[in-house]
């Protein structure tokens, strides 16, 4: 298996992403990807061990094109410590992730594939569990009001705010979207 080249490693991993999010878990083949990759067929049969590798690889590629900039942090660190900046940064985080519609529909799918594949499902858990955590420990750092219960009940809400967003766009507008998540914060929140 050749692994040489990091960028064309991302590409098709990029391309895995936008192959789940368009055709599910079982369209998702080495060939599909290389097509969508716009690189010769066999190219991703050289940089994953198989199928299941080529799954993994692009939930944690999701992860890390999900991670804010260092701008938003900027942001956040600089701004009152209360539920009005709380629920910008909730508003920011809704959209950074509605406006990756791929990468979220794609983490979607591979959660539905983890229902039948237990080390995917282990794998993923592991990854939603840790990322959790840490905005749990982040939030608790940042001085903002709220608990660790909070930052659960708003990772629940807010996640299927944006399915609703991604699969659903024309039940809420965006106007209501963005009323939903500040209400979401108010009500759940406690100063």
């Amino acid at each position: 298996m050749v692994r040489r080249n990091p960028q064309r490693r991302t590409a098709l991993v990029d391309a895995a992403i936008e192959v789940l999010a368009a055709e599910g878990a079982r369209g998702l083949t080495f060939r599909s990807v290389d097509t969508t990759a716009g690189v010769p067929a066999g190219t991703a049969s050289n940089y994953f061990a198989n199928r299941d590798d080529l799954l993994t690889q692009a939930g944690a590629r999701v992860y890390e094109r999900l991670v804010p900039d260092d701008a938003t942090y900027e942001r956040q660190r600089v701004a009152a410590p209360d539920r009005e900046t709380y629920a910008e940064l909730m508003r920011e985080l809704v959209g950074r992730v509605s406006s990756f519609r791929s990468g979220y529909l794609a983490l979607l799918e591979l959660r539905l594939e983890s229902t039948r594949r237990p080390e995917l499902r282990k794998i993923l858990t592991q990854r939603v569990r840790a990322d959790l955590d840490a905005n749990i420990s982040y939030h608790l750092a940042s001085g903002l009001p709220g608990d660790s219960t909070s930052v659960e009940l708003l990772y629940l809400a807010l996640n299927w705010l944006i399915v609703e967003q991604l699969t659903l766009p024309d039940v809420l507008s965006e106007a209501e979207r963005e009323r939903l998540v500040t209400a979401a914060v108010e009500r759940i929140v406690v100063v």
